[in-house]
């Protein structure tokens, strides 16, 4: 799935539909996320709007138009949100389509895992998606004494309480387990027991590996290409994510695959013992 690098990527590449009018807007009438259809009556009343700007808030991206309406886009586990000519062929699962004159921005997912809704700029916080996500790391930045707080009332393990969409927004699998290696925490350890020192410096490590991973263009592991159809090329540059078996980069253990919470997790046995 999409976690922030990705999708800010797909925000990135997003911004040359700045400005566009949305002439039309066509959806296939299926169920994405839980089943839901697009909202079809709201998203016809976008016919006529501009696109002012494109935002994202943890893993959702919010296309803002004139007036205040927004679109509101999680991309899910195989949701990929494009640019495209109007004369290209449109990939088979396509399921909402708005049309820019010459381009379209086309929205699809095979699995329909994705979300797609339209909601009120200035109140999109009160959305069930929004309502519930913390601080964004990269736009909110990481309050340390705030996420030290967090953690003195977590029993969860620590790969839990980094995935947890409530303290943080925007960190998914790979990086969870990217920044447990870098800050050499034990993804199994009790999130309470971390100490003001390890809180700070597990801090440091997500927003180091977002912001590396943002310079590569994201993960792209199976489905995931930015809004020009490029993959991303951070998959080269992992530490510890998908190398089961392969010598530690810090101390040349071999990197360990367990599963955390139903999640897979990579670690070194020897950096991360604490």
């Amino acid at each position: 799935m999409p976690e922030l690098p990705e999708v800010e990527t797909v925000r990135r590449t997003l911004e040359p539909a700045v400005g566009a009018k949305i002439l039309g807007v066509w959806d296939s009438g299926m169920g994405l996320h839980m089943a839901r259809k697009p909202p079809r009556a709201a998203l016809k009343k976008l016919v006529g709007t501009k696109i002012t700007a494109v935002r994202r808030i943890g893993k959702y991206l919010l296309v803002d138009t004139t007036g205040d309406k927004s679109v509101l886009v999680h991309l899910g586990m195989t949701g990929r949100l494009r640019i495209q000519k109007k004369s290209d062929p449109r990939a088979t699962h396509t399921h909402v389509v708005f049309d820019l004159g010459t381009r379209e921005l086309r929205f699809s997912d095979p699995r329909r895992f994705g979300q797609v809704d339209v909601v009120t700029r200035a109140t999109e916080r009160t959305h069930p998606a929004l309502a519930v996500l913390g601080p964004d790391p990269i736009t909110d930045g990481i309050d340390v004494a705030a996420f030290f707080a967090r953690s003195r009332k977590k029993k969860a393990q620590l790969k839990a309480f980094v995935l947890d969409q409530s303290v943080l927004a925007g960190v998914g699998n790979i990086y969870a387990s990217e920044a447990l290696w870098r800050a050499q925490l034990k993804p199994t350890a009790r999130a309470y027991r971390l100490t003001s020192e390890s809180a700070a410096r597990l801090a440091a490590a997500i927003r180091e590996v977002l912001e590396h991973a943002l310079t590569k263009g994201g993960t792209s592991l199976r489905d995931f290409v930015d809004a020009d159809g490029r993959e991303g090329e951070n998959i080269d540059y992992l530490w510890v994510y998908g190398r089961t078996g392969e010598p530690c980069p810090r101390c040349k253990t071999p990197i360990r695959r367990s599963v955390v919470q139903g999640r897979a997790t990579f670690f070194c046995p020897t950096c991360q013992a604490r």
